[in-house]
């Protein structure tokens, strides 16, 4: 970040010098035109198992912070700051709640984050206790939001409208190809995220004549696919659906790369590495054609281009957690300044009644209906060319989709 976006000069430096003698000169004066900063908490699950997540939501709130401060602050409290209060949620709800409890009595005036739906479900929770504002980055489980909760707003979809779209493409890509593809498997994890979608994904696909032959779940870490693989195999699916974390995803597709499984497509759901760069650039063969229903970045707006060229810039990766939690905390720092205030009912109500425009992804108007942003909804992305593009909607679809994959 400091290499990325601070260039001081000598003529920074010499100004900071006098702006120090003005300091020591007047203290009394100086401290009373500078408003107190604001702290926000950002809880992301930076050890365990879902750590790069968690720096991947680290990254996007650090750049929102930043962007912020540098356009003057909350103007509606004289400029003040935004204050980070980092917590590491350890990839785990009991290391969430904790981090929750720390970050309420360091003063925190919202908190935005969590990643994994359990951490979710679990930290806005602890929050609603203090009536603490809690901004939802990822938590795809619908449960999230099913719980009268008036301090928890999810900005993203759920694995509710996020299947609905994703049936919605997949026949849309299966009938434009003269409808190839008849057989299915589902391949989740077996936590509230995967299961649930998955749950939904074999309720609805046959609706539509497709054939669900097996749905497999496996845990979360999973050191081992093969016999998962095997079975797959044996099965001989024309689609697979993963819907798991990024670790158990790339060890999936690697073991099935190595076993010879070649099905018509990989059609992910929510996934946690046919959108990530990472998982592109180590294994380009293997990640080539993959195709994911997730979140993503509006490639129309100007912000959010200039956001991933940064990243890039910089030497990070791009994925979907990083305009996502980009958006959350201007989101929060909206509500704070329409608030004019730090009071958690203040901000609620703000959030509540939020119309925010000033996001990077493809959404429709913000409106929060029970704490849920309708306006959001994700995109069906595919790798093509060593990057990752948007397919649909085609109204800002940056690329035709190839299907089926194997010819």
């Amino acid at each position: 970040m400091t290499k990325l976006h601070d260039q001081i000069s000598r003529r920074t430096v010499l100004g900071g010098g006098a702006a120090l003698a003005a300091t020591l000169a007047m203290p009394g004066v100086l401290r009373a035109q500078e408003p107190k900063s604001v702290k926000i908490g950002i809880l992301q699950p930076v050890t365990g198992n879902l750590a790069q997540d968690g720096e991947l939501g680290r990254t996007g709130a650090e750049y929102a912070i930043k962007a912020v401060n540098d356009a003057g602050g909350i103007q509606s409290l004289g400029g003040a700051k935004l204050e980070m209060v980092f917590g590491d949620a350890r990839s785990t709800p009991e290391g969430g709640t904790a981090e929750v409890e720390r970050m309420q009595s360091e003063g925190v005036a919202g908190i935005v984050g969590g990643f994994a739906s359990p951490i979710c479900l679990a930290s806005s929770q602890a929050a609603a206790r203090y009536d603490l504002p809690y901004v939802v980055d990822v938590g795809v489980s619908d449960k999230i939001v099913q719980r009268d909760l008036s301090n928890t707003f999810r900005f993203g979809p759920g694995f509710g409208t996020s299947s609905k779209t994703a049936i919605e493409n997949l026949v849309k890509l299966n009938e434009a190809a003269g409808k190839p593809a008849k057989t299915i498997v589902l391949v989740h994890e077996d936590g509230l995220f995967g299961s649930g979608l998955a749950k939904l994904m074999a309720a609805e696909l046959p609706k539509y004549g497709f054939e669900i032959l097996e749905t497999i779940a496996h845990p979360t870490p999973a050191r081992d696919m093969s016999n998962v693989a095997l079975r797959i195999r044996s099965l001989k699916p024309d689609l697979i659906i993963p819907s798991s974390y990024y670790g158990e995803t790339v060890l999936l597709m690697r073991t099935l790369y190595q076993q010879r499984v070649r099905p018509m497509g990989y059609y992910s759901v929510l996934n946690g590495a046919a959108s990530n760069m990472r998982f592109v650039r180590e294994f380009p063969e293997i990640a080539n054609l993959d195709m994911d229903c997730n979140h993503w970045h509006d490639p129309r707006k100007e912000e959010a281009i200039q956001l991933k060229k940064a990243v890039e810039d910089a030497g990070g990766l791009w994925a979907y957690n990083i305009p996502l939690n980009y958006s959350c905390v201007k989101l929060l720092a909206d509500a704070i300044d329409r608030a004019g205030s730090v009071e958690p009912k203040a901000i609620n109500e703000a959030l509540a009644a939020s119309t925010f425009e000033g996001h990077v992804m493809p959404y429709g108007p913000t409106k929060f209906d029970k704490g849920q942003n309708t306006g959001a909804a994700p995109v069906s992305l595919q790798v093509q060319d060593e990057t990752i593009k948007v397919i649909y909607p085609e109204e800002f679809a940056d690329a035709k989709p190839v299907f089926p994959i194997n010819g």
